[in-house]
């Protein structure tokens, strides 16, 4: 997966974009936090398109495991997801029990991210 550090008003996060590789297994959400730690920075910005089919199906689990990794791990992600209305009702409920929290939420633009992720 590719990645940037981006620092912006002294708040880094990384962000990963790829439509070629996706988050599609629990070694690839291990992957994300690996270069959180190489890079020292626990804020991820990831967009829709980087995350697999498996993701949005919570029958897979992969979603769930995600969150986990990333909340024992102490590092903070926002999704950017544009067209939530697509999403399956499973999901949605899903992403409205994890926006409660404070290690994930998801957005529908990169501004809004960008605000969250930096306080």
């Amino acid at each position: 997966m590719n990645y940037r550090v981006v620092d912006k008003n002294n708040n880094k996060y990384i962000e990963f974009a790829s439509d070629f590789k996706k988050l599609s297994s629990e070694q690839d959400v291990v992957d994300c936090i690996s270069i959180c730690m190489e890079n020292d920075v626990y804020k991820i910005i990831l967009r829709s398109n980087v995350l697999s089919e498996d993701f949005f199906n919570l029958k897979t689990g992969l979603a769930g495991i995600a969150l986990q990794k990333f909340i024992n791990y102490h590092v903070k992600v926002a999704v950017i997801i544009e067209e939530v209305e697509k999403l399956n009702d499973r999901f949605k409920e899903m992403i409205m029990e994890a926006n409660k929290g404070n290690h994930f939420r998801t957005f529908k633009n990169i501004q809004d991210a960008e605000a969250w992720i930096s306080n």
